[in-house]
């Protein structure tokens, strides 16, 4: 029993390994066809993005982590997170495992310095009302939330995030969302942007990976 532990433990670990050339994503991730995933409607398909709304949410997600990689800070907040939902809270409770785990960002002004990133998991809508407390880790409580969305496949490496991220703005220009989405992050308290990550290690393929870029509906010009 203990060694199929530390297997499980080990395999957990190299959920944001180095990237692997690997098959295309599916529009709708494979993963939540068999664990739990936040409920959204699509607002609007474009040209290399997706707009949604998210309903009412509920995250448990650590302290921010300052690192100069996201993978080494996912790393270190999913474990905080793995040891949360195997019973280490406050009610010793197991807690059933979601999908996405995301990495909210607010990078740093040079190549060298340490970003700001925080690591959440999407609470079950069972535990929702009485989220067990734990600590180190806080509760976020998601109004209905809009974000511009851009998939990509693989294992989640430092590099790419950033072009996905710089993609998903390009893909935006022109449209209706894309000064809404500036607007939204003028101020530097908000994060720049969302990592989410659906699949276990031990899934090579159909791996399917998203950033977000959240934005207030009501910065949204009529066209």
């Amino acid at each position: 029993m203990a060694a199929l532990k530390l297997l499980e433990l080990a395999l957990l670990m190299n959920l944001f390994s180095n990237p692997t050339p690997l098959q295309k994503p599916q529009t709708f991730p494979p993963s939540c066809n068999r664990i739990e995933c936040p409920y959204f409607d699509v607002i609007e398909q474009g040209n290399g993005y997706e707009i949604r709304r998210y309903n009412s949410s509920v995250w448990m997600s650590t302290s921010n982590i300052l690192d100069i990689s996201l993978v080494e800070a996912t790393r270190s907040g999913f474990l905080q997170l793995f040891d949360y939902i195997q019973g280490k809270n406050e009610y010793k409770k197991k807690i059933e495992m979601t999908a996405p785990v995301i990495t909210q960002v607010i990078p740093s002004d040079g190549p060298l310095c340490e970003s700001s990133f925080v690591v959440s998991f999407y609470v079950p809508k069972e535990n929702q009302a009485d989220t067990p407390p734990a600590e180190g880790l806080h509760v976020q409580r998601w109004d209905p939330t809009y974000v511009a969305v851009r998939q990509f496949g693989g294992f989640v490496s430092d590099y790419e995030v950033g072009e996905e991220a710089a993609a998903l703005q390009s893909s935006l220009a022109g449209s209706k969302w894309a000064a809404a989405v500036d607007k939204s992050h003028t101020d530097d308290s908000k994060t720049s942007y969302t990592v989410a990550q659906y699949n276990s290690p031990f899934e090579f393929f159909n791996r399917v990976n998203e950033i977000w870029l959240s934005f207030d509906m009501e910065n949204v010009a009529a066209m």
